[in-house]
């Protein structure tokens, strides 16, 4: 997931690099060669404690409203004692010897820092019984062997550091950085859990949001950087991000707003020719799954068509897949509109159809929607009864199938604009796609052929007009 995500790591398991094995249970013999070296000095011993005397001493501590801990008692086994239980086969794990006096340690987010863990914590296990060891080992010997410069984790192991340093320190070892990070919280306050389904990165994934916008939002939620902003990539994040500027407050991530974050990055994704190329692929996989045994003009595939309904869609939708939804049906299938649905805005569909056709003697280079609103007006005065409001509804229907304008629906100005530039691009048949939308509802014109069509081309055209039963023989 960190691959999608943009921000791959510079060596893993698939990638290789210097400082591998990098899964855990690949390292064990590195883990016991470090647990051996720390018992040979003495900073750390075996525990022969069973579970069931530790979940005594647990009850023990609750009952009397303490915080449960180790009391050390395998700390005081003489070596003989060990040899003795050793030679019985009894099962041990290995616990780290903590210390008084730790020295403080400036931390990059929250300053200087000294937690006397020998205080309020029993000795800590860190090899256990399978071989495997607690993230406290782990942690010091993989950063130690893989040259960790700097460690930026979660403020909950904040107070651990001091214990971190002293295994540091028992191994002879120079500790990296550390930083700790406020957390991550829902808006409400209350704490990011992976038990909850909904904030996995393969959910994000599946459902359409772009990694960018993802990234984006945490960090737009979060400290580092001299002001918010929406938008930014993720070079524009490396180059403005500075780790003095992170604050050590929490931060809320709403989630709500998660859309409006990946619209903008769809946008950014459509304007870059390489991104758009792919988005293009990816669209076409989608129509071709929502409406593939609907369609009936196979030209909605083509290359240059899909990239135009990117293109003038690009800023007002926040996902790819909203563009197969059914706001947008009109761009993959003819609408199914019977003449009768029309007769019941206008009478005048006759009239307003040839004069609506009329207007694509245009070129779309100069076309705009405000001369397209203008024009539209002069041709309402044209007829007879038509009010320009029932004359943009019919032309909604007509050319989108829908009928009632709702939030995410368009004007018919914009619809009749949309297929003009939509159909203008490459070859002049094209325009048979708004010729075929208008021939579907039935709409009774004589055909007039506009452009200097070729002979082939004038057939096509005619041919559909006579199967909607447009052009009389």
């Amino acid at each position: 997931m960190l691959d999608w995500a943009g921000i791959p790591p510079d060596e893993s398991p698939r990638r290789g690099g210097s400082f591998g094995p990098y899964q855990q249970s690949h390292r064990l013999d590195l883990y016991r060669r470090a647990s051996d070296v720390l018992l040979e000095r003495g900073a750390a011993y075996r525990c022969f404690c069973t579970p069931q005397r530790l979940e005594l001493l647990k009850k023990e501590a609750l009952r009397s409203q303490q915080t449960p801990r180790y009391d050390n008692r395998c700390r005081h086994l003489t070596p003989t004692e060990v040899a003795e239980k050793l030679s019985q086969g009894l099962e041990w794990v290995v616990r780290f010897r903590l210390e008084k006096g730790v020295e403080p340690f400036r931390d990059l987010v929250y300053g200087w820092n000294k937690h006397e863990v020998a205080d309020v914590e029993g000795d800590p296990v860190i090899l256990k019984g399978d071989g495997f060891p607690t993230y406290h080992l782990a942690n010091v010997v993989d950063d130690h062997y893989m040259g960790i410069s700097h460690v930026l984790r979660g403020t909950e192991w904040l107070t651990s550091t001091s214990k971190h340093l002293l295994l540091y320190k028992a191994f002879g070892w120079d500790p990296p950085q550390f930083g700790h990070l406020p957390l991550l919280l829902n808006k409400d306050g209350g704490k990011l859990s992976k038990r909850q389904g909904d904030i996995f990165l393969e959910r994000f994934a599946r459902d359409g949001y772009l990694p960018e916008a993802l990234l984006d939002i945490i960090t737009n939620c979060g400290s580092g950087f001299t002001e918010k902003q929406m938008g930014r990539t993720l070079e524009e994040l490396i180059s403005q991000f500075e780790i003095d500027r992170i604050t050590t407050h929490s931060a809320l991530l709403d989630l709500e707003k998660l859309p409006e974050f990946n619209r903008i990055h769809l946008t950014h994704h459509i304007e870059n020719e390489e991104l758009r190329q792919k988005l293009i692929r990816e669209l076409r996989l989608l129509v071709e799954d929502v409406y593939g045994d609907q369609q009936v003009d196979q030209e909605v595939l083509e290359k240059e068509y899909v990239e135009r309904v990117l293109l003038l869609r690009k800023g007002h939708i926040s996902f790819l897949k909203n563009l197969v939804s059914s706001d947008y049906s009109y761009l993959w299938v003819r609408p199914s509109v019977s003449r009768e649905q029309l007769q019941t805005i206008s009478a005048e569909i006759d009239d307003i159809g040839r004069l609506v056709l009329g207007l694509m003697t245009r070129q779309a280079a100069v076309l705009t929607m405000e001369e397209l609103n203008k024009d539209l007006r002069s041709l309402q005065k044209q007829t007879k009864e038509t009010k320009y409001s029932s004359m943009m509804q019919l032309l909604r229907l007509a050319l989108s199938g829908q009928q009632v304008k709702n939030k995410n629906s368009e004007t018919g100005t914009f619809f009749l604009f949309f297929f003009f530039f939509l159909n203008s691009y490459l070859l002049s048949d094209y325009k048979l796609l708004l010729f075929g939308h208008l021939a579907r509802t039935g709409i009774s014109f004589r055909y007039k052929c506009m452009y200097r069509y070729t002979a082939i081309l004038e057939e096509r055209a005619v041919e559909s007009f006579r199967k909607a039963e447009i052009v009389k023989a």
